[in-house]
């Protein structure tokens, strides 16, 4: 391709993230193509369980221009969002080009330039919004291979109708973990066992029926170093002493995690008091498997039909980013809510960390923060192209004056 680029902007990625970018860039006019791996819009959300709805508050779930709908309550379902976002998309009028997966990213001059399976595109801008959960991860253990059971990430979590009668160990307690185990309480599996290396930050969805997360501004508020013991405090209030049912705590304090690490709490909807009356049973970290059961820590074997892993997910940017040092340790954006990098200007990151509003919520504030910082770009641009050229008309006039034209 070789089309024009300059004041251009490529968004890498379709999602709630790449779509309120895209949203504050055409706000102020800077032309924008978006690259989507997947062939239509709000693809992970589609292949999640019907079950699911949103663990923020309906009121922070809205994106630039657009609220979210009451409909549903204060927790809006799986297929709600997938609307809304299919209604986005096409709300923006912009040029979505589904099914181009990028493989190779490389500066070019005046921007940079993203290689694609159905060819090459240039822009003065690129602005990464692939998400942070993209790729799930599963542990290589011992023996998993030899394992007679079924093991799943927990982004493929089914019907939990569909685990009635099992024998079901989920791996980790965190987030998702949580999330699954709330909707295995509200089901009929034969037994239910949650395997942990750190106890999670886990709080209530409602504090004496008021949804707690409506709440998250007021967090943002308070000084940092009390946000571990109120959290802690909450938890204590709501469910008591979770250590006689064998959660443990984890090293760091809830705001800590989310604040250092991006980590967001757990929010019980049943999990608890499943863990209460026995109907789920804390156990060790998992270390191994045998053909037909799982190994933990202490020595115990759990006899399982179905492990599901809730292990996290990595964001898959390796092998397009770690040349740019642009990413840490763990290949996640060294500035993930749409900071500028001086070392790799015109390139940004959105959608990598979550906040206590929510992602829907740092997606707004990222995608404005960007298109801001592009806005200024252009603005500065322009004046150093007036100065230049009023510049070099000044030196032609000059020229002619002293007898020199075009045709010398």
């Amino acid at each position: 391709m070789t089309e024009d680029f300059k004041n251009s902007a490529i968004v890498i990625g379709a999602g709630l993230s790449g779509l309120a970018v895209t949203k504050e860039l055409r706000a102020r006019d800077v032309p924008v193509k978006i690259l989507e791996a997947q062939d239509q819009v709000a693809d992970p959300w589609r292949s999640r369980h019907p079950q699911l709805r949103l663990n923020i508050h309906r009121h922070y779930a809205a994106l630039p221009g657009k609220k979210m709908t009451r409909a549903d309550g204060t927790f809006v379902r799986r297929d709600t969002v997938v609307q809304f976002l299919e209604e986005y998309a096409h709300d923006l009028d912009v040029d979505i080009h589904f099914g181009e997966p990028v493989s190779a990213v490389e500066r070019a001059w005046g921007g940079w330039q993203v290689v694609t399976n159905r060819g090459v595109h240039r822009a003065a801008y690129l602005i990464v919004a692939t998400g942070r959960e993209r790729l799930p991860v599963i542990p290589v253990w011992p023996g998993i291979e030899d394992f007679g059971g079924a093991v799943i990430h927990a982004a493929d979590f089914a019907d939990p109708r569909s685990y009635d009668g099992k024998r079901v160990l989920v791996v980790g307690a965190g987030n998702s973990g949580t999330d699954v185990l709330n909707h295995l309480s509200r089901s009929a599996p034969s037994k239910v066992w949650v395997s942990l290396r750190h106890g999670p930050s886990i709080l209530p969805t409602r504090v004496f029926g008021f949804p707690l997360h409506r709440l998250a501004g007021l967090f943002l508020h308070v000084p940092k170093w009390s946000l571990d013991p109120l959290f802690a405090a909450i938890q204590w209030l709501a469910f008591g002493n979770l250590r006689r049912h064998g959660m443990r705590c984890h090293v760091l304090g809830g705001g800590t995690r989310m604040l250092r690490e991006g980590v967001t709490f757990a929010l019980d909807d049943g999990f608890v008091a499943a863990l209460k009356s026995g109907r789920v049973e804390a156990v060790a970290e998992t270390v191994g498997f045998t053909p037909n059961a799982v190994k933990l820590a202490d020595g115990r074997e759990i006899p399982a039909d179905v492990v599901i892993c809730a292990t996290g997910y990595t964001t898959g940017l390796v092998p397009l980013f770690e040349k740019f040092g642009v990413l840490d340790a763990e290949g996640r954006p060294l500035h993930p809510t749409g900071e500028p990098d001086e070392n790799c200007p015109g390139l940004w990151f959105t959608g990598y960390r979550p906040h206590f509003k929510g992602f829907f919520h740092t997606a707004s504030v990222s995608a404005q923060r960007i298109a801001e910082a592009i806005n200024a770009s252009e603005k500065k641009l322009s004046t150093v192209n007036r100065v230049t050229y009023g510049a070099n008309d000044l030196a032609l006039k000059a020229l002619n004056v002293n007898g020199v034209n075009d045709d010398q």
